[in-house]
């Protein structure tokens, strides 16, 4: 006969469950830092939509046939197109005179997506200008 431990027990160690304990710790940070990288890339690409609509219909409205209207409405459907409604509610057109050039210049104001497409209202303020052609 042997003498000592029983075959059918272990001893219980200090650290024992450590693992399952650190697994949730860590893939709850992985998780969280996950969602916000997701997040900044919304952002980032809320707010290059935006500027891209605005330059681009500002370089629309500048061509020889085109309007100051017809630019604001350009950018209107290009934010719509690619954010949804809520993000084209603040467009204007406007055209100034700088050394004697007249420049068409679109400013778009939206909200910043801080919790998914959800955010304040009116954060982002963007233009874009060009050049008119006569």
């Amino acid at each position: 006969m042997r003498v000592g431990r029983d075959r059918g027990t272990t001893p219980r160690h200090p650290e024992s469950g450590a693992a399952v304990v650190d697994f949730v710790l860590v893939s709850a940070l992985l998780t969280i830092m996950f969602l916000a990288l997701i997040q900044l890339a919304l952002v980032l690409h809320v707010r290059n939509t935006v500027a891209d609509a605005a330059s681009s219909a500002a370089r629309y409205g500048a061509l020889a046939d085109r309007t100051a209207q017809d630019a604001q409405v350009r950018a209107e459907q290009l934010i719509e197109a690619a954010l949804g409604a809520a993000y084209a509610g603040d467009v204007t057109a406007t055209v100034s005179e700088v050394n004697g050039i007249a420049i068409l210049t679109v400013s778009v104001t939206a909200p910043w997506p801080i919790v998914g497409m959800l955010g304040p209202g009116e954060s982002l303020q963007m233009s874009g200008h060009a050049l008119i052609q006569r």
